[in-house]
């Protein structure tokens, strides 16, 4: 496995932070706004800024502000004023808030507040943690380092695994690896996994939507859930988003990478397992990517094969301890959106000639 967990930030997220940090301060920025679900993103450019002396504003969504209070603390003690999403400070917030009382809201949610906080205080920006392409490219760093590792001893990787929830992690992994494939030099299997409580790729529609709930941003084709689609409140808090990636729809549709949607005990469990092993506390988000790599592993087992199999290990989960408290105590549960969940979102999806006709 690639982990990615060891530097301050605890995951992948400060590939990108700092890149993105860097261009705000050479632009002349006073600061940047963002998202962030489990935090993790927000921990990661809250670091960055402190280090180019910028203002970082973080809009975290309600139920991981609420779930995760140590790493919220984290973000504000480098500096960064963290707020719940969706709140009353912004339009969109406001609105949300009526339309969906009580939400415990999402990253599309989340999006939208940080957008509108930006476009409404001059010398301010707005930076994404995942979905968009430069992030990706960011993020391929993963996949280099892994390639690099896996060249230098000689070893051939037959299923790369990781984790999807806008595609940053799984994007920058696998980016590499695709290119040997697309070029005809070499053949890997390659599978996404996501929470069943948010089904973007497996029951999600590959069409053009807006990236946010507040219907901010432009439209992107992607497989989705639809903007409005509000997730259970799943301790893997970053792959709550209702879309995907453009770069990883476009490879899902054409078949070039499989998906798989794994429930959140599972997960859970195979976290535990594999912490008793390695002797790392794995983040949950990095949890589904292991308990797919186990379960391919008992595959093998079963038929007696011999696979190498690789995964992304994007962070460790020591503030995630909430989580794995529900999971010792038995608390836990297990959401799976029914079709008639899915629909709401799916009726909010711009219907147009070619979209949804």
């Amino acid at each position: 496995y690639k982990f990615e967990g060891n530097n301050t930030s605890g995951s992948h997220k400060l590939n990108s932070a700092i890149a993105q940090a860097y261009y705000a301060k050479k632009q002349g920025l006073k600061g940047v706004t963002t998202e962030t679900g489990a935090g993790q993103w927000g921990t990661a450019l809250s670091m960055a800024c402190s280090y180019f002396d910028l203002d970082c504003q973080v809009y975290m969504v309600k139920c991981s502000y609420e779930q995760k209070p140590f790493r919220r603390e984290v973000m504000r003690t480098y500096g960064a004023k963290v707020t719940p999403s969706p709140s009353m400070e912004t339009n969109v917030g406001r609105r949300i808030n009526a339309e969906f009382p009580g939400t415990t809201g999402s990253l599309g949610c989340a999006i939208s507040e940080a957008v509108e906080a930006a476009t409404s205080q001059q010398g301010y920006r707005y930076v994404l943690g995942s979905v968009l392409s430069q992030v990706l490219l960011h993020q391929t760093i993963i996949g280099l380092e892994t390639m690099t590792a896996m060249d230098k001893y000689g070893i051939v990787p037959d299923v790369i695994i990781g984790c999807a929830g806008g595609g940053s992690n799984l994007g920058g992994l696998i980016s590499p690896f695709m290119g040997r494939k697309l070029r005809g030099e070499q053949d890997y299997r390659f599978i996404a996994v996501e929470p069943a409580s948010c089904p973007s790729l497996t029951r999600g529609k590959y069409v053009y939507d807006f990236c946010d709930t507040g219907h901010v941003c432009p439209l992107a084709k992607m497989y989705t859930l639809g903007s409005e689609f509000i997730p259970s409140a799943n301790h893997a808090g970053g792959l709550r988003y209702h879309g995907m990636s453009s770069i990883l729809s476009q490879l899902y549709d054409d078949k070039l990478i499989e998906a798989r949607s794994v429930e959140q005990t599972a997960v859970f469990k195979a976290a535990q397992d594999f912490a008793r092993v390695e002797g790392i506390l794995p983040a949950p988000e990095s949890s589904h990517a292991i308990k797919v790599a186990i379960d391919e592993a008992m595959k093998c087992k079963e038929t007696g094969e011999e696979k190498t199999i690789l995964f992304g290990l994007t962070g460790t989960g020591y503030f995630d301890m909430y989580a794995y408290k529900a999971y010792n105590d038995g608390t836990m549960g297990d959401y799976i959106p029914s079709d008639e969940d899915l629909k709401r979102g799916f009726d909010a999806i711009p219907r147009f000639p070619g979209n949804m006709e």
